[in-house]
């Protein structure tokens, strides 16, 4: 699986990005509707040293793109010592994969589309403004505010929206596949309409749609121990950690 994994998240930016190799970690930026603003490490059997990702940092601030690095920790365990020896802070999410049994059935308001309407960046900015899983202030007025100055933006994955009659668009998600791995990512809901299944529910179709496409493996990370147990009432189960680094805020 790991194997499987660590192809996956080599192969899947690189269709829509700028590809810098760096020492034993890989640059993506972005290009088009592409994947911005990280570096991994190389595939296969990468192992970053210190000066790999000093190197990497100069290169992300000479571009004016985040300094942002993303690992799993099984398959690369040395680089998280790395990157706090760096000056980087280390989230430690949640990886999980799905067991399809344990997927519930379909929320009658949620639908999967190959297009993105203007509702999914708009919700997953005020969502991922608002971390977590408590209720917020940001609601309808809010994404309707930001909706009216939103411009169209072309993808190539499979987006779900939680859209109740009446309410509008609460809750989002993205499915990103290459082969037959699919990766779960950008789940959000609106904070004033959390505590209500939405984003759990558009989790649960995503995959569906995703197994219903052939796909073999379906897999997210969580951004926290808490956000990982609404996976778990979907279906998914932890196998091990991604880890996502930054300088301190």
């Amino acid at each position: 699986m790991w194997d499987v994994l660590e192809s996956f998240y080599d192969s899947v930016p690189r269709p829509g990005s700028r590809v810098e190799d760096h020492g034993e970690l890989v640059l993506f930026l972005q290009a088009g509707d592409g994947y911005p603003f990280y570096a991994r490490p190389r595939f296969p059997g990468g192992a970053p040293a210190l000066a790999d990702v000093l190197a990497v940092r100069e290169r992300q601030r000479e571009l004016g793109v985040p300094e942002a690095f993303e690992w799993v920790h099984e398959t690369t365990p040395g680089l998280l010592a790395v990157a706090v020896e760096a000056g980087l802070e280390v989230l430690p999410a949640p990886l999980m994969v799905l067991d399809p049994e344990k997927l519930p059935e379909p929320h009658p308001h949620v639908r999967v589309l190959d297009t993105r309407p203007a509702e999914v960046p708009v919700v997953a900015e005020l969502a991922f403004s608002s971390p977590g899983t408590e209720k917020g202030e940001a609601g309808i007025a809010e994404r309707d505010a930001a909706l009216a100055e939103a411009t169209p933006t072309s993808t190539r994955h499979r987006h779900a929206v939680a859209d109740l009659p009446g309410e509008g668009v609460l809750a989002v998600g993205t499915a990103q596949r290459a082969g037959d791995v699919v990766e779960i990512v950008g789940i959000g809901t609106l904070p004033a309409a959390r505590r209500r299944g939405l984003g759990a529910a558009v989790t649960a179709g995503l995959a569906r749609d995703a197994l219903d496409r052939g796909a073999e493996l379906v897999f997210l990370s969580a951004g926290s121990l808490d956000v990982a147990r609404v996976y778990e009432r979907v279906g998914f189960r932890r196998v091990g950690t991604a880890c996502i680094a930054a300088p301190p805020a």
